[in-house]
């Protein structure tokens, strides 16, 4: 794609995703999870329908994909609930850092315990480093403050996407990633809409243009767009150079809570979440 420039589209990749928490908060405010999870889905699943049409690539499901979609489906349902009950009871800033810096430390963790993997000298300090973070910004001083908070959901959270990421990774052996995403979104509406369907579904066209403004943001803006955006990115770029521009989520996220939401910048969560995003760094440096 001659003149696109990529380094752009990425920084406005991170900004939706950033932007994405505080618009959660919103939708929390008047209807109850099920609802919203729905449909964000529904909306989530048509906005790829163009984007299926751009990229013109032949949709291929079989045996080895579904099984990847359907485990991922799972968890981007569990992950909802539990980022929805997280930033409900809690602040989105403070909560998109959290999940944002711990998930790819917990993702290491996984990598490290399920497949055995060696790692370096570097990569366990990073996990010590990132233990330490997480500490700082869960606040874990007072296990009763901490079962009892919203950041409880938030290491919930964390743990989930670790494992989304595993099986995203494992997935693009066996199917394209925007077809992936597309289907996981199908899969994820059907779902939800069974267990919603006694429900007030159509509750949504009574709130007014700020609900539905977080809801369509949430849904194309700061999924279907931002993941496509960083999808392409990955593959004229590569996947390392492109990760690192994910350190701009949490700066992007707490700076929009803080406009949007009037949130106060807590200074635990910025010690924190700097201890995490360095945590990242280490684990992710190659050896010499």
């Amino acid at each position: 794609m001659p003149g696109i420039n990529f380094t752009h589209l990425l920084v406005l990749s991170m900004l939706l995703w950033g932007g994405g928490w505080s618009a959660l908060k919103i939708l929390t405010y008047d209807l109850p999870v099920d609802i919203i999870i729905f449909w964000r889905f529904f909306l989530m699943s048509l906005s790829f329908i163009p984007i299926l049409y751009f990229i013109k690539k032949p949709i291929i499901l079989n045996k080895s994909s579904l099984k990847y979609v359907l485990a991922s489906s799972t968890l981007n349902i569990a992950f909802m609930v539990s980022s929805f009950f997280g930033i409900k009871y809690g602040l989105a800033g403070a909560g998109s850092v959290i999940i944002t810096t711990l998930s790819p430390i917990m993702t290491s963790l996984l990598v490290f315990i399920v497949f055995k993997n060696k790692l370096g000298d570097r990569q366990y300090f990073g996990l010590f480093l990132g233990l330490i973070g997480g500490v700082v910004m869960l606040e874990l001083s007072s296990l009763e403050q901490f079962l009892n908070g919203s950041n409880i959901y938030f290491l919930l959270c964390a743990i989930i996407w670790a494992g989304v990421t595993v099986l995203s990774q494992h997935s693009q052996r066996h199917i394209h990633p925007v077809h992936y995403s597309f289907f996981i979104s199908v899969v994820a509406t059907v779902v939800t809409f069974l267990y919603a369907f006694n429900s007030d579904l159509m509750s949504v066209f009574n709130q007014g243009s700020r609900f539905w403004i977080a809801l369509i943001y949430l849904a194309v803006l700061g999924q279907s767009v931002a993941t496509t955006i960083f999808f392409t990115a990955s593959g004229k770029l590569g996947s390392e150079k492109t990760s690192s521009f994910m350190f701009l989520v949490p700066l992007f996220a707490l700076l929009i809570a803080w406009i949007v939401l009037d949130e106060d910048i807590q200074t635990h969560i910025i010690i924190g979440g700097t201890l995490s995003l360095f945590a990242v760094y280490f684990i992710n440096k190659k050896s010499n």
